[in-house]
Parts: structure tokens; C-alpha cells; sequence
């Protein structure tokens, strides 16, 4: 028997993850028990070493040790920023301008390209896949960043097909994350709503905007930010640590490249260990001039050292929104994603940025929220078990809403009420073509005018002045709360469709196509008892 898997292939780490029957998703351990497994590979003379047994030889071995290579398939050097290889093995160039790493093997120095890296890491990721299912992968689906280029993806396919797992599909991290995330709901129901995917990992950040509309997702717009991650509160963590040991001992633990290893490496363990508790403890047997180092750090210390990179964090989210046109008021859900998304605080910080209307979701606002680690690698899951009965030339001519960008409406279409208000039947980025329908009558009339309009978006401003208290001074009177919201007036009109010599009371159903190739279509019919009568219908240009 064989099965298929999702994977989530990171920089700092990787998870596999398996759909069940019942329409679960086990995320799958290696023999070490990781289900966040480090994209680490580390020699020792003839041994090859995977995963977290890997990673722990950037103190020892750090030369002979690879990280941080997943941006780097089917790159050419001159095209990347090689300073994520500073930690372990760094990334040299090959003759033909592409990417390698020189590593000493026994007397021998071996010559690894990092697509043949990237193919031993997952074959890696396969035998633990198979240690744990007691089956044959085959297929997988492979989640990336939405910046991955064709070149990348269609190289990366070439890898999974060489280390013997079938590449049935390349899909993005944001929407992967997202269709995890609704899928776990109890209500499958989606509504229509605007997510904002948040992915903090170990070296770099990303945000996609994504409209959710009739259940099918849309990309907006998507960010990146290189060099911003969980790699950069290590950093911080790291150096608090070597002034405190400075500082007491009189001697510098960053002239020594084995100290600062040590301390990064404890300085990670540290960070996890305050999102989860207030206090942690450091300890670095002899962490410089031999002396071993014991000290403790409480969470708001961490928070306040470490609160320029958060801020940096939240800040480039708030840009990301901004460039999708939107402002946070419009934003509905922000989902964390990542490893960095377990800190308290920096979740705290996003929540700040967001009206109370804006559902944050991350482990730290919310104890049943799915591990942010482990949301990339479900979606791929959820997605294999989508298409493992789809052959190749259905997988590529399918229009999976996890897989493609959708052409969309760019503003609201909707009518006026009596009052003159702007009532929106269709939002904006709903993905055409489509078809709606709405029933009306026409009282007394025998006519009705049905008119199509734009919504042009507003923002409407409330002060809400504080409560005050009797007691209080003048001088600690609070500030005036302003409240922003969303709102949509009429814009040019689209389309009307006049109904005559209709008789009272009569029941009439508006109905509201936009074709493949954006044209407005509406038409109308009066619903008699057993029959329909068409009344009218006109077609204009979306």
C-alpha cells in the first residue's frame, strides 16, 4: 500500500503530516519524536546525521553542518543572500555560477550541491514517513512561499522526484495555513471574510492578504521580509546573555566562535521556554576562558530586550495590509503562522493593531488554536488527500482555490434600500463568474427600476467619549476613544433593468450573472404558481 503526504518544507525546520480517513491530520514525528524537524544535515567523518541530531553539531562541527538552504534551490549564487549559511557550512559558488557547500568526509572533501542536499533531506523526511505509517510514500504535496519562482518550483519538483516521492502538486504556505485553519473549525460553513496569514519563521517573515468569498480564496497581496524572524530574538536573547556574563566574569564569550554557539543554542531553548512559562533558566557549561554561566530571565525582560525586533514584526504586518489597499478595519481574521507565532507578546502587539472586531488567532490569545508550527504542513496534508485520485493532466487543469489566484471583483456591486443606503449583494473580490439571486416584490406598483451600483468605500469616524467620574481631576481625564469603521456609499451605476405592467404584490426574482470574461448580466422574472414569465434583462461590462 502507498499514501501520500503534505509537507512543509522551511528554512529553519520542516513538518510531514498525513490525512485520515475521517478527515484528520496526524502531523507525523521522526524517530527523534520532532514534528517540527530542523532542514539540518550535519557530517562526521563518514556519518551523515539528519534533523535535531544535525543541528546540535553547529557547536561542534558547524563547518561540516548545513542550514538555511530552502531559498536556495534553483538559485543562482550572484542571486541570493548567502549571509543565511553564516551559521553552519557557508554557500559557495560552483563553476557554473549555481549554489554547493564543501564538506570534509573522513580525509575526503565532498562537493554537495543544495539540490542534492535538499534531496537527502527529504529522503529523510520520507523514511521517517514510512517508519511511522508502516507504508510506501509515493506523492506528496509541497507547500512554498508565495515568491518561489516557476524556475524554483519546477526544481524543487525535479528533487522530490529524484529522492522517490512524486511531486503531485506546489502550493502556497498562506493559503495551505488558511485551509487548515478552516478546515479545524467545528462550523464548515466559510463565511466571507478577509484573512490576513501571518508566517513569522526562523530567518524571514511573510503576509499574504487572502478574501475568502462562496469558499473559494484569493490572494490580495503578499509581503516578505528577509533577515525578520525567530532567528532575530535568538540573536537579541544571545547577546543580553554575553553582556551579563561580560559583565560579571570580565571576560567576552563573543571572540570565541564555539561560545556564541552555545549561546544561540540556549538562547533558542530559552525563547521557547518563555512562551510557554514566565521564567526560564540559562545554563552554558563553560560558555568562555572555561567558565560555566547560570543565570535566569523572567518573560517582561525578554519582552522589553527584545521589543525593537517585535515591534519591526507588527509594523511590517500593519505595511503588508496597507499594501494590499486595505486598512485594518477591513481585516477580519489574522491568523499566526510560524514557529515565532508562539510569543506571547508579540501576538499582544498585533492584537493592538486591530480593531476589537479583528479575531487574532494564535496559541497564546486562544489555547485550542492549532499549533502555528504545524498549520502549513495540515494544508498540504488536506490538500493530497484532495487530489490523490486525480491523474496528472486533471491535476494540472484543475482550478483548485488553494492553488490559483482568481480573477475577482475589485469593488462591491450592489443596490440602493429606500433610504438611499448602499446594500451590498456581491463584496468585493468575489471571484466571477457568478451567479446571484434575490426576491423582491413590488407592493402596489405596477413598475419596478432595479439598479445596479459600485460601492465606493468610506471610512466613518465615532467619538466615544469616555465615562467620567465625579471624583476624577481634571488633569486625569481620559482621552476621547476614536472609533473607525467601514462603509460603502453608491458609485457609478452599472446597470438598470425596468419591469412593467406588473400586477400587485407580485413576486419577482433578480438574478445577477458576471461571466468569464467580466460582463454584468441581470435579468428578472415574475415567479407565477407553475410557471415563470422573464420580464426583462440587461448585460453590461463589469
Amino acid at each position: 500500500m502507498s499514501t501520500v503526504l503534505g509537507i512543509s518544507f522551511g528554512n529553519t525546520s520542516s513538518s510531514i503530516a498525513l490525512s485520515t480517513k475521517d478527515g484528520k491530520v496526524d502531523v507525523i514525528a521522526n524517530p527523534d519524536g520532532d514534528r517540527a524537524i530542523p532542514s539540518v544535515l550535519s557530517y562526521v567523518g563518514e556519518d551523515e546525521y539528519h534533523g535535531a541530531q544535525a543541528k546540535s553539531q553547529l557547536i561542534r562541527n558547524p563547518k561540516n553542518t548545513i542550514v538555511n538552504f530552502r531559498d536556495f534551490v534553483g538559485k543562482k549564487y550572484d542571486e541570493v543572500d548567502i549571509s543565511a549559511s553564516k551559521l553552519g557550512s557557508p554557500a559557495i559558488k560552483s563553476a557554473n555560477g549555481s549554489i554547493s557547500y564543501e564538506i570534509q568526509r573522513g580525509s575526503t572533501t565532498e562537493s554537495l550541491t543544495v539540490e542534492e542536499v535538499t534531496k537527502r533531506h527529504f529522503k529523510k523526511l520520507k523514511e521517517a514517513a514510512e517508519d511511522y505509517t508502516g507504508k510506501k510514500v509515493e506523492g506528496v504535496v509541497i507547500a512554498v512561499p508565495t515568491n518561489y519562482t516557476e524556475e524554483q518550483k519546477a526544481e524543487l519538483s525535479k528533487v522530490l522526484d529524484a529522492s522517490g516521492l512524486k511531486s503531485l502538486q506546489v502550493i502556497n504556505e498562506p493559503s495551505a495555513a488558511l485551509l487548515a485553519h478552516l478546515s479545524a473549525k467545528e462550523d464548515r460553513s466559510l463565511e466571507d471574510k478577509v484573512y490576513v496569514v501571518a508566517d513569522f519563521g526562523g530567518i524571514r517573515s511573510d503576509v499574504a492578504v487572502i478574501a475568502v468569498r462562496g469558499g473559494i480564496m484569493t490572494i490580495l497581496s503578499t509581503s516578505h521580509k528577509l533577515g525578520l524572524g525567530g532567528d532575530k530574538l535568538d540573536d537579541v536573547l544571545a547577546e543580553y546573555f554575553a553582556k551579563e556574563f561580560e559583565k560579571k566574569y570580565k571576560a567576552n564569550p563573543r571572540n570565541n566562535a564555539r561560545s556564541l554557539a552555545k549561546l544561540k543554542s540556549e538562547s533558542i531553548v530559552v525563547k521557547k521556554t518563555l512562551s510557554n512559562v514566565q521564567t526560564s533558566t540559562c545554563s552554558i557549561e563553560s560558555l568562555a576562558e572555561g567558565i560555566d554561566f547560570h543565570t535566569s530571565i523572567n518573560r517582561l525582560r525578554y519582552e522589553v530586550t527584545a521589543r525593537q525586533v517585535l515591534s519591526e514584526m507588527s509594523s511590517f504586518l500593519e505595511e503588508a495590509v496597507k499594501k494590499s489597499g486595505l486598512e485594518t478595519i477591513d481585516i477580519d481574521e489574522v491568523l499566526l503562522v510560524g514557529g515565532t507565532s508562539h510569543t506571547p507578546k508579540l501576538a499582544a502587539d498585533i492584537s493592538f493593531i486591530f480593531p476589537e472586531t479583528t479575531v487574532v488567532t494564535s496559541p497564546a490569545l486562544d489555547s485550542k488554536a492549532l499549533n502555528p508550527s504545524e498549520l502549513i504542513a495540515r494544508g498540504a496534508a488536506l490538500q493530497a488527500s484532495l487530489i490523490e485520485g486525480f491523474d496528472e493532466s486533471e491535476i494540472k487543469e484543475s482550478l483548485q482555490p488553494i492553488v490559483v489566484n482568481t480573477q475577482h471583483l475589485v469593488k462591491p456591486i450592489g443596490i440602493k434600500d429606500s433610504e438611499g443606503n448602499f446594500v451590498t449583494l456581491l463584496h468585493a473580490e468575489t471571484a466571477f463568474p457568478i451567479k446571484k439571486t434575490l426576491e423582491v416584490t413590488n407592493g402596489d406598483s405596477d413598475a419596478v427600476s432595479v439598479e445596479l451600483f459600485e460601492g465606493e468605500r468610506t471610512v466613518k469616524e465615532t467619538v466615544i467619549e469616555p465615562e467620567q467620574d465625579s471624583d476624577d481631576s481634571e488633569d486625569e481625564e481620559e482621552e476621547p476613544e476614536i472609533k473607525r469603521t467601514a462603509v460603502y456609499v453608491s458609485g457609478n451605476k452599472l446597470a438598470e433593468l425596468a419591469l412593467k405592467d406588473l400586477k400587485p404584490n407580485a413576486k419577482l426574482e433578480i438574478i445577477i450573472n458576471i461571466s468569464n470574461d467580466g460582463v454584468l448580466n441581470i435579468s428578472a422574472r415574475e415567479l407565477k404558481q407553475g410557471s415563470v414569465a422573464v420580464k426583462g434583462q440587461v448585460s453590461s461590462s463589469s
